[in-house]
């Protein structure tokens, strides 16, 4: 998780209580991560790059799957909480995202994920740049992200605006993100060397209904997050 309000890594507070709640939540545990896991398709012996890995549970399905997976996360505590789930099995750093990944040489990663951390990102070009620069040529990238006719929908006011919004969360989470239209989604991949390969607004699976019957519903007729795979052209470096 990236998320920095006043220069503080401020997921550290909240880490264990939200490794717990994505563990097995309705929006994590049953729309985002089976979606985003599809999209990067068979990873058995393929290296990926978790950016922004929380606590984590993509690395751990990744791993099981095969992969061999280095995450990162701006989170001292998140990272910690990972490497607990993991040992050994995975290799941790703390990194920020709005940073150059000093340790990952050009080319050397398959994949990689952003799984719900690029809209806190400031200078999203910049990470999504480095994530090109890592990924070996026709490399993937897997994007989830808040579908922005949700927040839309949520707080008000125009479409269109590109804005920073930061709140407090029934859980006590005090987040900081930006709300985008899908135009300057798209037009950041581009800038930053990705093409869109797939383009994927989920469906909750029908298991969501009896645990979670309000969010289910609800996800019926409104998209909560949308998902990109994404892939770098073979003439960036």
């Amino acid at each position: 998780m990236q998320n920095k309000p006043g220069g503080t890594a401020s997921w550290d507070p909240h880490a264990a209580d939200y490794a717990a709640h994505a563990e097995h939540s309705a929006f994590n545990a049953l729309y985002d991560r089976p979606t985003v896991l599809g999209l990067l398709g068979d990873v058995a012996g393929k290296r990926v790059l978790d950016a922004g890995c929380g606590p984590g549970l993509y690395a751990e399905e990744l791993v099981r799957r095969g992969a061999s997976v280095v995450g990162f996360d701006q989170s001292l505590e998140m990272v910690r909480l990972a490497r607990a789930r993991l040992g050994h099995a995975a290799e941790f750093h703390v990194q920020d995202l709005g940073q150059r990944i000093g340790w990952a040489d050009d080319a050397s990663f398959d994949l990689a994920v952003m799984a719900l951390v690029i809209h806190h990102v400031d200078d999203r070009v910049g990470a999504l740049r480095e994530m090109c620069r890592v990924l070996r040529p026709l490399g993937r990238l897997v994007v989830s992200t808040h579908h922005p006719v949700s927040d839309w929908r949520r707080l008000g006011g125009s479409y269109f605006a590109t804005e920073v919004i930061e709140e407090t969360w029934s859980r006590g989470w005090h987040v900081r993100y930006w709300r985008q239209p899908l135009t300057q989604t798209c037009a950041e991949f581009a800038e930053a060397g990705f093409s869109i390969e797939r383009l994927v607004e989920p469906l909750p699976p029908p298991e969501m209904a009896d645990a979670y019957p309000d969010d289910y519903a609800r996800l019926l007729d409104e998209p909560g997050f949308i998902m990109f795979r994404l892939v770098k052209a073979p003439s960036v470096t």
